[in-house]
């Protein structure tokens, strides 16, 4: 494929993840012998976690869609496209269970989506190995992120925490996955960096 053939797909599964409702190729976990019987409250409480992960889920699939780009390595872009598709389930995941909340996606998901793609981009340019351990750095902290939000879902929210969890399994596979593929470790600060940016990403998602 020509370069103006990989920024069309580009655009494509740009306006794919803002724009089209995400379909999972693998069926929602759940857990079907339990119900998540919740109070107004406790909706709330998940909507917001929920919304949150949502835009990590539009982020990661920026960030892939970007470093797909930015290789000439074939195989390592079709690494990258298989994380993607797996991640567009998680996508799915996540808004299927914010509409069960009555909750809505973030406001800013386009912002989110851009500045993501252009950090994706950035890694790219470093070089494929800088590209891996960046995956590597970012799916370590979303592992942590999900697990931080398996102990603040409320306790009889069984759907959302079947979700949070199979994620969490699959971004640490994904770090695996990175690694074998040959991945450099990030220096202190840039991931320092990484973790603030989070931090930011996270605490407005929550509200907008």
């Amino acid at each position: 494929m020509t370069g103006m053939d990989h920024l069309i797909i580009a655009a494509d599964a740009a306006l794919r993840t803002l724009f089209a409702k995400p379909r999972a190729a693998r069926a929602c976990p759940t857990l079907p012998e339990l119900d998540s019987e919740l109070s107004a409250a406790e909706k709330a409480q998940s909507g917001a976690l929920m919304r949150v992960n949502h835009v990590g889920e539009v982020c990661a699939q920026a960030l892939y869609t970007a470093q797909a780009l930015s290789t000439k390595n074939r195989a390592l872009r079709a690494h990258f496209m298989h994380a993607s598709t797996e991640e567009s389930d998680h996508l799915a995941w996540t808004a299927q269970r914010l509409d069960e909340l009555g909750a809505r996606p973030s406001l800013l998901n386009p912002v989110w989506y851009a500045g993501a793609f252009g950090l994706g981009l950035l890694a790219g340019r470093l070089g494929d190995r800088v590209s891996l351990g960046f995956v590597v750095e970012t799916e370590t902290q979303v592992e942590a992120h999900l697990q931080s939000h398996l102990s603040r879902l409320p306790a009889n929210d069984h759907a959302s925490r079947a979700i949070v969890a199979q994620m969490k399994d699959d971004e640490a596979r994904h770090a695996v996955d990175a690694r074998r593929a040959g991945a450099q470790e990030l220096p202190a600060p840039a991931k320092a960096l990484m973790r603030a940016a989070a931090k930011v990403m996270t605490t407005v998602a929550q509200r907008i």
